[in-house]
């Protein structure tokens, strides 16, 4: 299955929140999408449908396909701790979502293409993966000769990184991944233990 490349604001409407960010189209229109969204009276959602949905609007989130969310999923098993806590972890620490906490980028999908088109540096070296994981202590910047890119600089002057996790530091246009986040520290509203109980099935 291909990725997703249509209105994202569909999407958010489908899930019934802006999980793509601040969306004023969403705010004029927050009912679910499709020429009946507003009035079409919905059946109530089976427990398989409420969890369905939850690793649906977090796939959407973060921007993975179902392989790859699978894969991280299995990864998440098998760490100690919590897996639906050990899941959003995980997904916090790959490159593309380092990049856009840190306000490199105004979105995870602007975030996913600076790093594909080799302007991202992991530890001083170009990385072009956006699925890389990030480990406490290493270095995520943009690379010297993509600092004066337009997109980076409008987005590092309006706001560098407010996330406790990553140090920041917009000399260098760039920052440290500090730490895992605390689970209460993620902005997302998220139940990761519908996910759980989904593949537990």
């Amino acid at each position: 299955m291909a990725r997703y490349t249509g209105p994202k604001t569909k999407i958010a409407r489908k899930f019934g929140e802006p999980i793509f960010g601040p969306d004023k189209n969403f705010e004029r229109k927050n009912h679910p999408p499709g020429q009946h969204g507003l009035a079409k009276k919905r059946k109530k959602a089976s427990e398989y449908g409420i969890q369905l949905k939850e690793k649906q609007k977090v796939k959407s989130t973060y921007g993975l396909l179902e392989r790859q969310f699978r894969n991280f999923y299995d990864k998440a098993s098998r760490m100690k701790g919590r897996k639906g806590e050990n899941l959003l972890f995980l997904l916090e620490s790959r490159l593309d979502n380092i990049v856009y906490r840190m306000g490199i980028a105004p979105t995870r999908a602007a975030a996913r293409q600076l790093v594909t088109h080799s302007h991202i540096m992991l530890n001083n070296d170009i990385c072009n993966i956006p699925s890389a994981l990030v480990k406490p202590g290493d270095l995520v910047g943009v690379r010297e000769r993509s600092k004066n890119l337009e997109v980076v600089q409008n987005n590092i002057s309006r706001s560098g990184s407010k996330y406790p996790w990553i140090e920041w530091d917009a000399h260098l246009v760039g920052g440290k991944f500090l730490n895992y986040p605390d689970r209460t520290e993620i902005p997302e509203l998220i139940n990761e233990q519908l996910i759980v109980e989904l593949y537990s099935k």
